[in-house]
């Protein structure tokens, strides 16, 4: 945790620095409840978002991320979580006031269905939120349960038209695959129901089963590699068919609607988060052109962070990335993406090594490389850890 005053010394340099970000993101952990497989920060604690909302204004004064200092605007603004739709109207109208300076292209919001009501979604188009990412997960009900999701599949259609309604015309669907017991027909029904959506952007994830979350301790054993490979090769191919872009690992947008700002993540584009287990990444230009990476991250844990902001202290942690740490982050997030990796970007002396260890990798099709990019193939998709994992330095 660091006191007030170093933290102005520190984010001065961030505010300088600001009118090069791409992103703000601004972490809602609260949910309504837990689902059995989620990772993420998150509580049911609901008594405290007041509280809490007024500690994440009280952050973006502590931190003058929008100050006067910004001599240009952020580009997007997210609100991830948790379930960032269990703020009510004027909980989120107050987050929004403190950031009516800027006028970003794209502001996302994520919703759960069953929140979104016809007031709900007018009240978004307001207050200038013109993306949302809901967590459908899957059109069966039953797998629903299983998952302990509130909504039903019903209310999905229903929460679409309501934002279409509200004048929200950019929306992204979360599916899930990889359920016990699934079979590639009913994960061919989920792809068919989500098509009939005609939403402009589509995310699909296998369910993982992540140490410390409920699914884990029940002992839920992860979809074979064989199925998953089945589901995932029948995912790219009914979306691509259908004129969906697969521009990243799990992301599928309409021309002109991939998610901006989770691509600042994938390509090296500063930005700054707000709220409990929030991170933030920006970076300090040297005079000789080059530069360093400074990531830092709020505490993850509620009470520690408002008692921490109501002290007039940010409770986050730091640090300066070395250049083979930068090297690895580039990998395993710039890999992700269909534009792949751009090997000028690299030192000499990190791209000596990664096209040394990409030789095999390219031989065996798992890579190729085109326009001095080290791009993943549809074979090299599905293996894309391992990939990753042969390119880092260790």
């Amino acid at each position: 945790m660091r006191k007030t005053n170093e933290s102005f010394q520190i984010l001065n340099f961030i505010s300088t620095f600001a009118a090069k970000m791409a992103g703000l993101y601004i972490h809602i952990p609260f949910c309504a409840s837990r689902c059995i497989y989620c990772g993420f920060y998150s509580t049911t604690h609901l008594d405290l978002r007041q509280q809490y909302v007024d500690a994440v204004c009280r952050e973006m004064e502590l931190r003058s991320v929008l100050g006067d200092s910004v001599a240009e605007p952020v580009s997007t603004i997210y609100l991830g979580g948790g379930t960032p739709s269990q703020l009510t109207i004027p909980q989120l109208r107050q987050i929004f006031i403190y950031i009516n300076k800027v006028s970003p292209c794209e502001v996302t919001i994520e919703a759960n269905p069953d929140d979104v009501t016809p007031e709900f979604a007018a009240s978004l188009s307001q207050l200038g939120i013109n993306r949302v990412s809901m967590g459908a997960q899957t059109f069966d009900d039953a797998r629903l349960r299983f998952l302990h999701r509130r909504h039903t599949a019903a209310q999905v259609p229903v929460a679409l038209q309501r934002l279409r309604d509200a004048g929200i015309y950019n929306i992204s669907v979360d599916l899930m695959y990889g359920f016990p017991h699934e079979t590639i027909d009913d994960w061919q029904r989920d792809i068919d129901a989500v098509l009939e959506l005609n939403v402009e952007h589509i995310s699909a994830y296998c369910l993982m089963v992540e140490e410390n979350t409920p699914l884990h301790r029940m002992g839920i054993e992860a979809c074979d590699e064989e199925t998953e490979r089945a589901m995932y090769e029948l995912l790219i191919d009914k979306l691509t068919a259908a004129g969906y872009e697969h521009y990243e690992i799990s992301n599928f947008s309409r021309p002109g609607y991939r998610s901006r700002h989770n691509s600042s993540y994938w390509h090296d584009i500063p930005y700054i988060g707000l709220g409990a287990a929030a991170h933030s990444m920006t970076k300090l230009h040297k005079r000789d052109g080059s530069f360093c990476v400074i990531r830092s991250w709020n505490v993850s844990d509620l009470r520690a962070y408002i008692a921490a902001i109501n002290n007039g202290e940010l409770p986050s942690e730091r640090e300066v990335l070395d250049d083979d740490t930068y090297y690895n982050d580039r990998i395993t997030t710039a890999l992700r993406t269909s534009d792949g990796l751009d090997l000028g970007i690299l030192s000499e002396r990190h791209r000596r090594y990664c096209l040394k260890e990409a030789q095999g990798l390219l031989k065996d099709g798992l890579l190729r490389l085109a326009d001095n990019r080290l791009i993943l193939t549809r074979q090299g998709l599905f293996v894309s850890d391992m990939v990753m994992s042969q390119l880092i330095l260790v």
